[in-house]
């Protein structure tokens, strides 16, 4: 991914955090010979020294997993982005967009038996918080029978990229007038672009 110095985000806690928050990624191979796409929820680990495992899963019917093998893949980890408006600036410019991605390599291994139920697990308990939904719930035949229409698999990062594209080549004037713009227009969207940039600056 192309990224110029000014958008290159390269502290590490806060790319950590965001994976975290932006957990619905696309993971991107190659299959047959073509690149295939699957958007997927995943869980994403930082190990004790500091290295990243992100764990997922997809239908054992999406014949991606197939390819994993020796090959490096990208999960593409997508945040909020917006349109910005170059009358928002004190200068004449063009039209831009503001936008938080971030593109991680690894390299996927499967996960079977119990690696894979502890996954299945985790998500479930994550998403279902005090609802009394949980597998250990669920009659045992039912989850093994589940578990058998599911690839899972963790990803071993070995670099990522990180573009957090939030005018910060914009002088003080122009860069605070893009966060009022921002925070007026009331979509999600851009309220979370403009929180990022007012704690940025």
């Amino acid at each position: 991914m192309h990224i110029p110095k000014y958008y290159r985000e390269e502290d590490h806690k806060r790319v950590v955090e965001f994976l975290k928050g932006n957990g619905f990624p696309a993971l991107v191979s190659i299959h047959d010979g073509k690149l295939v796409a699957t958007h997927l929820p995943v869980e994403v680990v930082e190990n004790v020294d500091g290295s990243l495992t992100i764990y997922g899963h997809m239908s054992r019917a999406n014949p991606q997993w197939k390819s994993f093998g020796d090959q490096e893949v990208l999960l593409i980890f997508q945040g909020a982005h917006t349109y910005i408006s170059p009358r928002w600036y004190n200068h004449i410019n063009v039209p831009t967009w503001n936008y938080m991605n971030v593109h991680v390599y690894g390299r996927a291994r499967m996960l079977e038996g119990k690696g894979l139920y502890s996954l299945l697990d985790r998500l479930v308990e994550k998403h279902e918080i005090e609802t009394g939904y949980d597998l250990e719930s669920l009659p045992r035949d039912f989850v093994e029978k589940e578990m058998k229409g599911v690839a899972g698999f963790a990803i071993e990062v070995t670099r990522f990229d990180a573009a957090f594209k939030l005018s910060q080549n914009r002088d003080d004037e122009s860069y605070a007038n893009i966060i009022r713009e921002l925070e007026a227009r009331g979509d999600d969207a851009s309220a979370e672009v403009a929180r990022v940039m007012r704690d940025r600056r």
